[in-house]
This record gives C-alpha cells, structure tokens and sequence, in this order.
C-alpha cells in the first residue's frame, strides 16, 4: 500500500506545470548552419580540412562529408566522437581508428585512448570544422569533444568553424551548476545540467569565460542557425545517439539521466531507452520490460536478462515539455522512497553527472523538490547572467 501512496503521488506531482504554454510566434523553417554552405565553403575552398563529425552530420538526407567531398573540398580526416563516425558504438565503448570505407578518409576516434586530438592528429590541416547535433545537456559528451578539439585548435593556432544546430531542450534551463571538484568528461565547466544554449552559444562562451588552459583562445567561426529562437520547437531528423531515438527520448534524458548514477534502469537494452525507468525490486509498479543485449545500442545494459517493473513514460508530449520546462525530479524521489535498500540506490558516477555531492544528500534526508530546487537558484540567476553574453539568438520566453 505504501507504494501504492508513492504512485498516486509521484502522478501528482509529474502534472504539476503543465498547463504553461510556449509563447512566440509559429516557427518559420529552421536552416541549420550545415545548409547555408555559401556562409563557409569560401573558408574551405583550397584549404585542407578536418572535420568532427558522426552520423547526425546531416545536410537533407546527404551526410556534409559526402556533400563536402562533392564540391571538391579536401576533407584530409575524419575525427568522430563518442558513438563513433557512423553512430554505431555503445555508450562508452571506446571507438578505434579506422577508415571510413565510404569515402576512403582515415577516421581518428576522439572517444578512445585519448578524447583529445593531439598535435599529430591535426598535423597536415589547415582549418577543422566541427558539426554535431547536440541535446543541450552538460553530461552529453559532444560538448566535452568540442571543448578539446578547441583546445587543440587554439594550441596549434588552427581556426574552427563551428555549423551551429538547434538545441531541441534549448528552450529553459536547470539543474545545480558543476563544482570544480567534479569535472569530468560527463562534465568539463561550471554550467546547470540544462543549459540553454546551442553548440555555437556553448563554444563562445568557452572561449568567453577562459576556460581553455593556460589562457588560451580558439580562433571561432560560427555558422548560425536561420529563424531559430530560444522558443522554437526544433524536432532532430535523426536520433543523436543510439540511445535517444526518438523526440521523447530528448526532452525525457535530461531527467532521466539521473538515474544513470543509481540502481535503476532507464530502459538500455529495450527498444524505448530513456522512456521508462524500473528495476526488479519495484515489482509494485504497472509496467515491465527486460533488458536485452543490442549491440549497437547496448551490448551489455544494466539489469540485463531480468525482469524490472516500473514506469513508462513514452505518452508524454511535447506539449508537456514546452509547458513544464524544468528538470523532473519527481521520477527520482519516486524511485528512491520505493527502493527498499537505499544503500544500494546510488553509485559513485552520481555525484559526477549532477556535478555535486549536495543533491544526493538531499535525497538521502528526505528533502522535497521545492527545498532541492531552492538550493541551486542563486547560481541559475548568475549562469543566466552569464550566458546572455553569449546568445546569438533571441532568448526564450519565460514562464509567468
């Protein structure tokens, strides 16, 4: 019956907000900073190029290698992030150097024994070009890459363009800000977990804020977006990753990455990844799925081979997102009161993807999501302060 209480108010709470609507005008068709190639071919002609890309480096249904390559542009190498060039590593496997049998261009892997491009990696190069789909989360590496690859460039004095995209969670930002403490590469700066800007945005303000060692500064070309706002609903024409599939699967990460540091599964291994959250142990709850080897996907995903029980949240819409437009954390307070061995909840990457050891403290003694989110306000209102030098489009709209 208990868990039955829990339920009842876990629906409660899911329901809070979301009667707020997006404000702004119908959105005008978004051109990416990939389309608008007479803004950067004229910077590539006759150049050797790099470029750092994956299988979201799209341009219509053509990958921008593949376009690139036709219009004569020397594309001298290949640098891919996590997931790998064609996006078909797991999460966190280590991707090795290959050549892409496409194209014949050697690919240098960025998520291997190294996540930062050495001097020998751009030695031959002239310009690199850095074009990722990202979901605007500080714990989604593609940040973590450009961050490196800027590093390189500044080191080397090798200009960067970045072909800026929509952020499709780029319309709020939340979440406590990273203590130094506990960078890594799920997190290299001191942002909110939602951070409201696009790769573009984000690349400014690394240079902006002198974060690149020793005072470094990458020479920044961004290609921007056209009739895109902080307000647009952007739908991505591929998943980013293997793991996010689909729209829902975007908006839901940025709360059910949480759970990435505790027990509990967020679907790895099913056809819904970061859809539904369970684990055995909640044999009360209304739905089951069991985790299944997908290479590609998940080889090995958590709990694999055993039934969990939990709850699916593949009917959520858009429409809940745009009207919430906050990190959810009553999925994770939910679990924690269901979970009967609270020892065993959490794991050390925790602390690392929320960027403290404050949140898991508050959970452990049983503070609500009004105190938690009291807690990180301040530092919100100063990262807003922060991050409007670096806006290149219009803000988003906030909630009355």
């Amino acid at each position: 019956m208990k868990l039955i209480a829990l339920l009842v108010a876990l629906i409660t709470l899911t329901n809070c907000n979301t009667d707020a609507k997006q404000s702004g005008s119908p959105d005008q068709k978004i051109v990416i900073g990939a389309e608008r190639m007479e803004a950067y071919l004229p910077l590539l002609r006759e150049k050797r190029v790099g470029i750092v890309a994956n299988h979201s480096t799209l341009v219509g249904k053509d990958h921008l290698v593949d376009s690139l390559i036709s219009r004569k542009i020397d594309i001298v190498k290949i640098f891919s992030p996590e997931h790998g060039f064609r996006g078909e590593g797991d999460a966190g496997e280590i991707i090795k150097n290959h050549v892409d049998v496409r194209t014949g261009t050697p690919v240098i892997s960025l998520y291997g024994s190294s996540k930062k491009p050495s001097h020998d990696d751009f030695s031959g190069l002239d310009i690199v070009v850095f074009d990722i789909q990202d979901v605007g989360v500080r714990f989604y590496t593609y940040i973590s890459t450009m961050h490196y690859v800027m590093e390189t460039c500044a080191e080397m004095n090798l200009p960067l363009i970045i072909l800026d995209r929509p952020n499709p969670n780029g319309f709020y930002v939340d979440g406590p800000i990273l203590e130094p403490r506990f960078i890594s590469f799920v997190g290299m700066h001191p942002v909110p977990i939602v951070h409201g800007m696009t790769i573009g945005e984000y690349a400014k303000m690394i240079n902006g804020e002198g974060w690149l060692p020793d005072s470094l500064k990458c020479s920044l070309t961004v290609i921007k977006n056209l009739n895109y706002t902080h307000d647009s609903t952007y739908v991505l024409p591929v998943g980013p990753s293997p793991n996010l599939p689909n729209q829902t699967s975007i908006y839901l990460y940025p709360s059910l990455g949480f759970f990435e540091g505790t027990a509990i599964s967020i679907g790895r291994g099913t056809d819904f990844p970061f859809q539904v959250f369970g684990h055995p142990a909640l044999y009360e709850m209304p739905f089951k799925f069991t985790p299944e080897s997908r290479p590609g996907a998940s080889k090995n995903p958590p709990l694999q081979g055993v039934a969990c029980y939990g709850i699916d949240l593949r009917d959520y819409t858009t429409e809940y997102f745009l009207g919430l437009r906050q990190l959810n954390l009553s999925w994770l307070l939910f679990a924690y009161q269901a979970f009967s061995k609270k020892e065993e909840f959490f794991n050390p990457y925790f602390e690392l993807l929320v960027g403290n050891s404050a949140l898991r403290k508050q959970i452990e003694q049983g503070d609500d999501e009004q105190t938690i989110r009291q807690a990180w306000q301040h530092d919100l209102v100063n990262f807003m302060s922060i991050r409007k030098k670096y806006l290149l489009y219009p803000d988003f709209t906030p909630i009355d």
